[in-house]
């Protein structure tokens, strides 16, 4: 099903978030309305807006206007439909990825209540019983031991009355550690919204000491200062859910009431949630996804961050089996930072150290543990020389959105068809030659840019999906696909468009991309903060080596850039 074209500019982000949602209705207040919008309709069904889409394509569901469909299509497809028809790979693997929970919970309450010896395997396998669907709806990744161990290689003062806090406990495991330490069952607290971690969790803590604990609750830590008001700790470290699914709605609010701006994904909620809980002078140690590290919404997250003593940042690659995002740590103290404080960084089994100010200096207060002290001392540098940047100062478009890529996408050319380029097309060395044809006729896709962007004398296609910067100047009015994407210089920008391409394309601009944003995606955000130092780009052609000259800069031996000694 395709559904009506729409025609906008390409932002950076998906339009849906361009747009204030009001949910139409709740699946869990009683409305009558038969209008459901596919955010919601994801979260109510335990799924991704990316699959509910899917299953409007296949005619599963039945649109209404934009991004709302029909509720008792969806009531009649849970009924009916789901896990009796073969859907497509994405939908079907969203459907059998199921476990009935209340079941699984019911099990393994039962199993801690009868154990009467060591019970740490229970949370394993509670863990194993868990689908991938429920761990990724409730952002479920219990923390190795390594992990648990590396975070808490800290200074910990006064454990005879210090506090600490698990607000997200899942098996126990930090707390566990905290025990090793030394601090005292009865100032250890946790918080999950899991009955069986906490269940669990309790029976730990008796086991280790004897103590009956009433201190580990069943209750969402990011109520807690609603709760809790008063209640404030020495010493929280957790691994919050990463992506829980919470309605939008939800989410605003408790942003609001935390202070938390415009950053309010769950790993930014419980940032905030978490800092708000902590003494003055306290520790606070979180394992959170890369994103919040170095993307947009996390960004008053990041600010908040900075203006404490941040103490250490860590990678640890990539430590969940069935997640391919990147776990970093960030422990900071509660207590007013300086400019001239360094954090360590580790990286790559590497330790170096930064100012508080080189990230503050950044492009969204980017958290780059990656970049070295050295690489941040020369991109402060760069960064201090006259330039100007692409933002306010070019036309974005998105590549086209067929809506079906098997009904419209064609191998070979043919009659009413014309050549149309995907992001892989795009290389170093230049465009390969087109291996897909789609009709002219551009009403039937289901988003594209204006025609006026693909049909310009001029513009520069570039990759969306890719580790390096990679352009093309095009002069021949070519139409790409939506990996890849649309810059058009406006008509008084002081680079030729040729020059721009080759500079964009330079080992100059693709060291300093990926020492500030380390991304494999190319977002129109991200380029618009790239210094475009225009006064020493005035020729017909771009030459690295005069243009690094100019800037007083010059490559070492293993492909970084420095300032001229």
């Amino acid at each position: 099903m395709v559904t009506k074209i729409e025609t906008w500019a390409y932002q950076g982000y998906p339009k849906s978030k361009t747009m204030s949602r009001e949910v139409q209705l709740s699946f869990f207040d009683g409305t009558k309305s038969n209008e459901i919008s596919v955010e919601d309709s994801a979260f109510a069904a335990g799924v991704s807006p990316a699959t509910i889409k899917n299953w409007i394509k296949t005619g599963y569901l039945v649109p209404i206007g934009k991004r709302m469909i029909k509720l008792d299509s969806l009531d009649q497809f849970k009924k009916e439909i789901a896990g009796k028809d073969k859907l497509n790979k994405r939908a079907n693997k969203s459907l059998k990825d199921s476990h009935d929970h209340n079941e699984v919970t019911s099990t393994f309450l039962e199993k801690i209540a009868k154990c009467t010896g060591n019970c740490d395997y229970i949370g394993t396998e509670y863990e194993s019983r868990l689908s991938d669907a429920y761990r990724n709806k409730e952002g479920i990744f219990y923390t190795p031991d390594n992990i648990i161990n590396e975070l808490f290689k800290i200074d910990i003062l006064n454990l005879d009355i210090a506090t600490f806090c698990d607000p997200c406990c899942g098996s126990g495991n930090f707390v566990m550690k905290a025990l090793s330490l030394g601090f005292k069952p009865e100032n250890i607290y946790a918080f999950d919204t899991d009955p069986v971690a906490v269940e669990l969790t309790k029976k730990r803590i008796f086991e280790k000491t004897c103590y009956k604990s009433n201190n580990i609750i069943n209750e969402d830590f990011l109520l807690f200062e609603k709760n809790h008001r008063n209640r404030k700790f020495n010493y929280i470290f957790t691994n919050p859910p990463w992506g829980k699914k919470i309605e939008r709605r939800e989410r605003e609010i408790i942003a609001k009431r935390l202070g938390a701006g415009s950053s309010i994904d769950t790993c930014s909620l419980f940032f905030f949630a978490c800092l708000n809980a902590l003494l003055d002078n306290g520790k606070l140690g979180l394992l959170l996804p890369e994103a919040f590290f170095n993307i947009s919404s996390h960004e008053d997250a990041r600010i908040c961050a900075l203006k404490y003593e941040i103490e250490k940042l860590i990678d640890f690659d990539k430590p969940f089996i069935s997640l391919m995002t990147k776990a970093q740590a960030i422990i900071l103290s509660k207590r007013k930072s300086t400019s001239e404080k360094f954090v360590i960084c580790e990286y790559n089994k590497n330790s170096s150290e930064r100012t508080i100010l080189s990230f503050s200096k950044n492009p969204k207060s980017i958290l780059n543990l990656h970049c070295s002290h050295d690489d941040a001392n020369t991109i402060a540098y760069i960064f201090s020389i006259n330039h100007i940047t692409l933002k306010s100062r070019a036309k974005w478009g998105l590549g086209i959105v067929t809506g079906s890529n098997n009904k419209f996408i064609h191998k070979k050319p043919g009659n009413g068809l014309i050549p149309v380029f995907k992001g892989s097309d795009i290389t170093k060395n230049g465009l390969l030659k087109p291996s897909c044809y789609i009709p002219y006729d551009m009403s039937l896709y289901q988003q594209v840019a204006p025609i006026e962007f693909y049909e310009s004398d001029e513009k520069l296609i570039y990759r969306f999906i890719s580790s390096r910067l990679c352009f093309i100047h095009d002069t021949l009015r070519r139409f790409v696909l939506n990996s890849a994407n649309i810059l058009i210089p406006n008509d008084d920008f002081p680079v030729s468009m040729r020059v721009l391409c080759e500079l964009l394309n330079s080992d100059f601009m693709n060291w300093m991309f990926s020492k500030i944003f380390n991304t494999h995606k190319i977002l129109r955000s991200d380029l618009e903060y790239l210094p475009i130092h225009y006064q020493f780009l005035k020729g017909e052609r771009f030459i690295e080596d005069d243009f690094i000259n100019n800037l007083g800069i010059e490559r070492s031996n293993n492909g970084a850039f420095r300032i001229k000694k």
